[in-house]
């Protein structure tokens, strides 16, 4: 079975040319799209200098949220190459070797699993999956400066779970993950309904419903190259409000929260928002 991977990209052109260097000429994967989110004009044309016969960038119009773009850049491998496997990849991934993207699919074989990440490394930490939180615990997490505790005991697996060569998690990052074409055509593509966030929560809502796990490839690694750049405290509170909208979502429409979570997602998510937005105007106040 053929092997496509496909990058979603959005005005980070250094990385998405890093991220085609490194693995071109892997004979392992047969096909690349890249799908751009709108990017300025100047990065489109950039882009355009990536295109070859194993490459293909496919421009949208307007930026509609990752899952979309997932979806229209893995129809189109499909389309090409039929049934396959579909490596699903942010643009600021670095990739080290060709046998770990082998050794992936290898796993992804066995008849359980319906999608398989490797150990991502971001900001000198490791990710490996995590819980997915019902949506009482989720309201908790809204609680300004409690939250990383909680997240700590509740939502992240202790060192235990990895002690195996694989480990079933609830959830796997979304920024590098391997599934079939049949998996995805099976749970009916990603749900398009967040523009960011709760993307991979949901995703995992959709394999287990198929009674298929998630799984973490503990000794694959893959770099998560995050952008050093800090956003500006606007910024941040945007962002705060499109995640607590991805969040109550995905809360009421997977989770299916009752009246009572409904109303305590509603409260916390508005009043962290609040405090944070208060934090950020006395830090610039500060500058």
């Amino acid at each position: 079975m053929k092997t496509g991977l496909v990058i979603v990209h959005y005005n980070d052109y250094e990385s998405v040319e890093h991220l085609i260097e490194n693995v071109k000429d892997y004979s392992v994967i047969h096909r690349i799209v890249i799908v751009d989110n709108h990017s300025t004009k100047e990065v489109k044309n950039k882009l355009k200098t990536l295109s070859s016969r194993k490459i293909k960038v496919i421009e949208n119009r307007k930026n509609e949220g990752f899952a979309k773009a997932i979806n229209i850049g893995c129809r189109a491998l499909i389309k090409e190459l039929g049934p396959c496997n579909l490596i699903i990849s942010n643009s600021d991934i670095i990739i080290d070797k060709e046998e770990d993207i082998k050794d992936l699919i290898k796993e992804l074989n066995k008849k359980s699993i319906g999608v398989i990440a490797p150990t991502i490394i971001e900001n000198n930490h490791l990710n490996r999956g995590w819980r997915n939180p019902s949506p009482l615990l989720d309201s908790l997490l809204n609680i300004v400066f409690i939250h990383r505790f909680l997240r700590k005991k509740y939502v992240f697996y202790n060192e235990e779970h990895y002690q195996h060569r694989i480990s079933v998690v609830d959830v796997v990052s979304g920024c590098f993950f391997v599934m079939k074409s049949k998996t995805l055509e099976r749970i009916n593509y990603l749900d398009e309904n967040t523009f960011l966030y709760y993307e991979e929560n949901i995703l995992a809502k959709k394999i287990q419903q198929e009674r298929l796990s998630l799984a973490v490839c503990n000794d694959i690694l893959v770099i998560h190259n995050h952008s050093v750049s800090i956003d500006k405290n606007l910024k941040k509170i945007k962002k705060l409000k499109l995640q607590k909208e991805s969040q109550y979502y995905f809360q009421t429409t997977y989770n299916h929260a009752n009246k009572i979570e409904k109303v305590l997602l509603k409260f916390t998510a508005f009043t962290s928002r609040m405090i944070l937005t208060v934090v950020y105007f006395v830090k610039d106040l500060g500058k």
